[in-house]
């Protein structure tokens, strides 16, 4: 199950995980854990990347409820 929309919002602002890796100085394997959803940023992280993505947090999360009415 997707926990984290951070794949979808670098796509969208056509930003790489390699830069995002860059501004959050982690490697690129954490972010693409995070983007894979194998692994999930923490809450101080997840601000990060949302200021860093010009969204709010909470655009940064799937909502589990719409997630399982689509399946």
């Amino acid at each position: 199950m997707k926990l984290n929309r951070i794949k979808t919002i670098l796509v969208e602002k056509d930003l790489s995980q390699k830069w995002l890796a860059e501004q959050l100085g982690k490697s690129f394997s954490t972010i693409n854990a995070y983007c894979c959803n194998r692994q999930q940023p923490n809450l101080d992280t997840l601000y990060k990347i949302a200021k860093l993505l010009s969204v709010e947090l909470k655009d940064l999360i799937v909502d589990k409820t719409i997630e399982e009415n689509v399946e």
